[in-house]
């Protein structure tokens, strides 16, 4: 047998793989079932790694299974890439799919080299990105929390007209000084007050975590650079850092804009050009942080809140944030007075800000 590379393709689920393998020369797979387990994939491997004249390149698509089929297979020094499920070509009219045929589609795209790979986070990494959204999770439990608090108020005919500012320190008291006609009303408010305070218990402990964490000599440089941005805290900071992990595999600030889903959707053709919403692909933990970070640049620029912060920083990380404040400040100001919706501006903005997130990083790391 002439010396080639043999293309392996895997389907990959919680208990079973699936794997197609690709000959030197062959056009049929050589398929078959494993249990999804580090000592069955093991042993599969070195038979592969035995009987294959030429290398051995491995590909699995990302999904809910992680990381740790390809940290089992980089343990025995072979070639495995996961590829972005929503980038494999699919055949438009197929309405047919099965395990089998998933595996030999990748290990055929993969010979063909149609497949896009996802960059995987070390392990501390990953750990440090699971924190960041268990707390993204605890706050969406807060927010689902008083509104099950107002709704129940709402149907009983109470409404908070103590100020604009709810969940303060007046609204919680009149809260509590709510009395229902039936005791049933009442044991339900307590216990969804009490909830809510152990959620915002919860949260408390996540921020005190993510801000220990933040002072770890991995990040804390990276952090306080990113800081030195209006809208951007520590918070927002850290799980920028945490879900994007190397902004240096990005060669252009278009191409982190287009990872995160910010770039206008297009489609064009026989000299038409027609473009639509943004295309919300990738990454849709940053693209939120990002569009809660462009609502500061409405307000006039000012760096009374950011000196303490920028403190210590290179001379050009804060030359490009305050860059970043007057042109975005100014651009929100006259999209607006065009007449453009503000949540598209603040979407513009966005992606602009992006754009000097990713110039000040790519600074930062040369």
């Amino acid at each position: 047998m002439e010396k080639g590379t043999t293309f392996v393709g895997l389907d990959v689920h919680k208990e079973a793989i699936n794997v197609a393998v690709l000959l030197p020369g062959e056009r049929r797979p050589v398929e078959w079932q494993t249990s999804n387990d580090a000592a069955a994939i093991r042993r599969w491997v070195r038979k592969l790694q035995r009987s294959a004249c030429g290398d051995l390149r491995l590909c699995y698509d990302a999904g809910a299974c992680g990381y740790a089929v390809q940290r089992v297979l980089r343990g025995l020094e072979v070639s495995c890439v996961e590829v972005a499920p929503s980038l494999i070509p699919r055949k438009r009219g197929k309405q047919i799919k099965r395990a089998r045929c998933d595996a030999r589609k990748l290990a055929e795209l993969l010979r063909a080299d149609l497949l896009t790979e996802v960059h995987p986070p070390t392990e501390e990494d990953e750990a440090v990105r699971d924190l960041c959204r268990a707390r993204e999770d605890a706050h969406g439990d807060l927010v689902r929390g008083r509104h099950r608090v107002s709704k129940l108020l709402l149907r009983h005919g109470w409404t908070w007209s103590g100020g604009k500012k709810a969940w303060g320190q007046g609204h919680r008291l009149w809260l509590r000084s709510l009395r229902f006609e039936h005791e049933a009303d009442q044991w339900v408010l307590e216990e969804y007050l009490l909830a809510l305070e152990h959620i915002e218990e919860r949260l408390r402990s996540l921020d005190e975590k993510i801000e220990r964490v933040s002072l770890d000599p991995r990040y804390a440089s990276v952090v306080a650079a990113l800081r030195c941005f209006r809208g951007i805290s520590t918070l927002t900071a850290m799980t920028l850092v945490a879900e994007l992990h190397d902004f240096m595999r990005f060669d252009s600030a278009r191409g982190l804009m287009a990872y995160l889903g910010l770039v206008p959707s297009e489609h064009s053709s026989g000299g038409k050009e027609h473009r639509g919403e943004i295309t919300k692909a990738g990454n849709c933990h940053v693209r939120r942080l990002l569009i809660e970070a462009a609502w500061h640049y409405r307000h006039h620029p000012s760096v009374l809140s950011l000196r303490k912060r920028r403190e210590g920083q290179p001379a050009r990380i804060i030359a490009i944030a305050d860059r970043a404040m007057h042109r975005l400040h100014r651009r929100f100001n006259r999209m607006l007075e065009r007449g453009k919706p503000r949540p598209k501006v603040v979407v513009a903005i966005a992606r602009e800000l992006t754009g000097f997130v990713w110039a000040a990083m790519r600074h930062y790391a040369a």
